[in-house]
């Protein structure tokens, strides 16, 4: 199965999952009058949005380079990934104000055994979709499905959390742990869409690749001794994409066919090392490096 494939087939299981969920939760949430099911329901919704969007950024990012897009559609991936984020953080504004406003105005719940029965099954089902997630955005370095993933993984735990509150509400009957929960469910959601939106948006500023992956460009580099030295080590990710390019201080006698070869020899093992990667070599003798 092709990358594109895989990812396309696990973005629309999710989408699948959530539109269930969704429309699961807003009803027992309505029916029965609580704030956390209702917030879980919002919540689920955000994740429905979230999948629809890596549905169609990863069937756009894969799209090969054509005369507008030189360099690809990876950033759709990105701007999908940073939307998702966006969602998150406004589903958590909208989860606080309902609970505040529960505070307020109060209410009773009804049939919170119903809700518990669809919490245990949003967080198995979230649970089994957001490790297929995972799965595929690893083998396909997908920032979008990762996203998706994080979203239902999210899910998964404040589900739990939502399960275990309204059982302490079914046995005490403390409606006000109900308002606690969807308070708690706002700021965890919250503090994890602003820290995607930040892994997200970083390739759309063209931020170098993480520090690992650059220590590991150099080495492969460093570790050829026809090479007498190099500078200007530029990277950046777009998508699933990375991009290198550097200049290669080459020995002043060192003939252009002899040069060109040491570079696609050095090209070829960066690319070896890292799947999806495009590099661009400039080669210069040691001496004119020395003198720049």
């Amino acid at each position: 199965m092709t990358d594109r494939a895989a990812k396309t087939g696990v973005a629309r299981l999710s989408v699948f999952s959530n539109t269930f969920l969704v429309l699961t939760k807003l009803v027992i949430g309505f029916a029965t009058g609580s704030v956390s099911i209702l917030a879980e329901g919002i919540h689920s919704g955000m994740d429905l949005a979230a999948a629809l969007i890596a549905f169609v950024a990863v069937r756009v990012s894969d799209q090969p380079p054509d005369e507008r897009h030189a360099y690809g559609h990876g950033k759709y991936e990105n701007i999908s990934g940073t939307a998702e984020a966006l969602l998150i953080i406004a589903a958590a504004v909208y989860i606080g104000y309902e609970a505040v406003m529960k505070f307020i105005h109060g209410g009773e719940l009804s049939r919170i055994d119903v809700g518990m029965g669809i919490m245990l099954i949003s967080a198995v089902l979230n649970w089994l979709v957001s490790a297929r997630l995972f799965r595929v955005a690893k083998e396909t370095d997908s920032i979008a499905l990762e996203a998706d993933g994080q979203h239902l993984r999210l899910d998964v735990y404040t589900s739990l959390g939502v399960l275990v509150g309204l059982f302490i509400v079914y046995l005490t009957d403390l409606v006000i742990i109900d308002r606690l929960l969807a308070l708690a469910v706002a700021l965890w959601i919250g503090w994890v869409g602003i820290r995607i939106s930040g892994k997200a948006l970083g390739p759309l500023l063209d931020t170098q690749l993480p520090l690992d992956e650059v220590e590991r460009i150099v080495e492969i580099i460093d570790a050829e001794g026809r090479v007498r030295g190099h500078h200007k080590l530029r990277t950046r990710k777009s998508g699933a994409h990375r991009h290198v390019d550097v200049h290669l201080q080459v020995p002043n006698e060192m003939s252009i066919i002899e040069a060109h070869a040491l570079a696609e020899e050095i090209e070829d093992r960066i690319r070896a090392e890292f799947r999806n990667t495009t590099v661009i070599t400039h080669v210069e003798p040691e001496d004119e490096a020395s003198r720049v």
